[in-house]
């Protein structure tokens, strides 16, 4: 009888077994059907990266080419441009910087970028603000200073801010509005409190104790092979791999870039999943936490954006350029994430970062449509 038993409930057991492994979703039909809208057309450039965390456990697909006129194709280690999704390492520094007592959310910025104790309004706008998007500055200088032509200087940084005046839709602290001039004057605001070039200070704070070996500002000479071509949306070439550009125009103040490799360690570490970097994994928590909040669905954190759908809330950042598409977020709750790199211009990478996580967490509510459209859209 104890050996029918055994028997009974071995195969009992076996079943259970049987019918949850097929109750787990097929990652990589999902994802691969997620990002298939945002292959590229035959003939025309461009391809996808994309790194999945579940069950703790880390997946990499890739499609498409890295360059098609070398043939070169899309690896876990191309290189693409991180557009704003680069924002994160920023606010992750001035977290890890919060957590360990050596600055406040409410210092003013002016307390560090002492040019800045010259001016008017912006000396009332504090790093909290900056890494919320609610200071207040617009996005790019340029929106102010209309009469600007071309790139933003360190010097011309200056004046613009110094000369910029709050108003009724520009108050610090009273609204959420997407700034890249923010953010970039969150990188020299961190830079003087810690005397430190923002790339080295991102290397030897965040990159480099986390291994992401292939994250750079800018590009150096031995990773720039694996940069990627950028295309634009319609898949034809637009500048050269590992190029920066952008409106600002002095050392730290371009591009981040990044392999789908690499993000894959951030998002796992963001996601407290990385044994070891317990000090970096709290201060990822900590600028996850709301700071601005936009409507009852949307709240900003550092950087991040908060976006629920019912009940189910995910945590995600986005980037883009006319080259670049990009994309991470996860869901806490279920300890599941997703990274998008594409090498395509306004390929709107949110929507299907967003469904991979749902059909993931086997969540049928609809996702969410809230926050940045395209935040580096020009």
């Amino acid at each position: 009888m104890i050996r029918t038993g055994f028997v009974v409930v071995a195969v009992i057991g076996a079943l259970f077994t049987s019918s949850a492994a097929h109750a787990q979703p097929n990652i990589e039909q999902i994802v691969t059907q997620k990002v298939q809208p945002i292959w590229p057309r035959t003939g025309s450039g461009g391809g996808v990266a994309v790194a999945v965390r579940t069950n703790g456990k880390t997946s990499l697909f890739n499609y498409g080419m890295a360059d098609n006129a070398q043939n070169r194709p899309i690896t876990a280690d191309s290189i693409f441009n991180l557009g704003s999704v680069g924002k994160l390492f920023a606010t992750t520094l001035l977290a890890q910087a919060v957590k360990q007592g050596e600055l406040s959310l409410e210092d003013p910025v002016a307390k560090y970028v002492i040019e800045l104790q010259r001016g008017g309004d912006i000396r009332r706008i504090t790093l909290g603000q900056l890494a919320s998007h609610s200071s207040g500055l617009p996005n790019r200088p340029q929106q102010y200073e209309t009469w600007h032509r071309g790139r933003y200087t360190w010097p011309d940084f200056v004046r613009f801010l110094n000369s910029w005046k709050a108003g009724p839709n520009h108050e610090p602290g009273q609204q959420y509005l997407y700034s890249d001039a923010a953010m970039v004057l969150l990188r020299v605001a961190l830079e003087r409190r810690f005397n430190t070039r923002f790339a080295a200070l991102m290397h030897q704070r965040l990159t480099g104790p986390l291994g992401m070996t292939s994250t750079a500002l800018p590009l150096p000479r031995d990773l720039l092979g694996r940069a990627v071509q950028g295309y634009g949306p319609m898949g034809k070439p637009v500048g050269k791999p590992g190029e920066e550009g952008g409106t600002f125009d002095w050392p730290g103040s371009g591009q981040i870039y990044s392999s789908s490799r690499d993000m894959a360690t951030f998002l796992a570490a963001n996601l407290g999943e990385l044994p070891g970097h317990g000090p970096i994994e709290n201060a990822m928590a900590f600028a996850h936490q709301g700071v601005f909040t936009v409507s009852p669905r949307l709240t900003i954190g550092l950087a991040w954006q908060i976006v629920s759908a019912g009940s189910f809330v995910i945590i995600d950042k986005i980037g883009g350029l006319n080259n670049t598409s990009t994309y991470i977020g996860f869901a806490l709750q279920k300890k599941i994430g997703a990274v998008i790199l594409v090498n395509r211009g306004r390929q709107n990478a949110t929507i299907y970062g967003r469904q991979i996580i749902h059909a993931l967490a086997q969540n049928q509510s609809q996702p969410s449509s809230e926050g940045e459209a395209n935040p580096d859209d020009e």
